[in-house]
């Protein structure tokens, strides 16, 4: 076999070189017992994004216009504490955030229960850090989802 097999080429990754070696990963969810389709399945990536992009623009103007009143240095540093205020309340109480709402989608713990407070607020704090949400699993789950024992799902 070639090594370049084995590994993977640069395009495909080495997953799909594993998968052509006859290794099964399932879909994504299927290890937390999520359905592959439909409501209650793993939430897209592009939207994960866009619930984000959502997220952060109405933070930026909540923290521009009525906290940093218009200074942009201040306002940056001020939307990601108010980031965080918007996930521990929106992700505590309903699930989900406005643009995740928008977009269809909720957090939900591992065990298909609302996530609590404590957990929440770990979630959150790890979210605002950046690199945790970067380091995804084979499920897409960023590192702040899985120490929070939580999964983001469709609607």
């Amino acid at each position: 076999m070639d090594n370049r097999q084995a590994i993977g080429s640069w395009l495909s990754g080495p997953r799909a070189a594993a998968e052509e070696m006859g290794a099964d990963f399932g879909y994504r969810g299927q290890r937390l017992g999520l359905p592959q389709e439909g409501p209650g399945s793993i939430a897209p990536l592009g939207r994960r994004f866009g619930a984000l992009f959502i997220d952060w623009t109405l933070c930026m103007v909540i923290a521009y216009g009525l906290i940093a009143r218009g200074d942009q240095a201040a306002a940056g540093n001020w939307a990601v504490v108010v980031l965080f205020v918007l996930n521990v309340l929106t992700v505590g109480t309903v699930g989900s955030t406005p643009g995740k709402r928008l977009l269809g989608l909720r957090v939900i713990s591992v065990d298909g229960e609302r996530l609590g407070l404590g957990r929440v607020a770990v979630r959150s704090a790890l979210l605002c850090l950046a690199i945790p949400a970067l380091i995804w699993d084979r499920d897409g789950r960023g590192l702040h989802d899985r120490l929070s024992r939580a999964v983001q799902v469709r609607n």
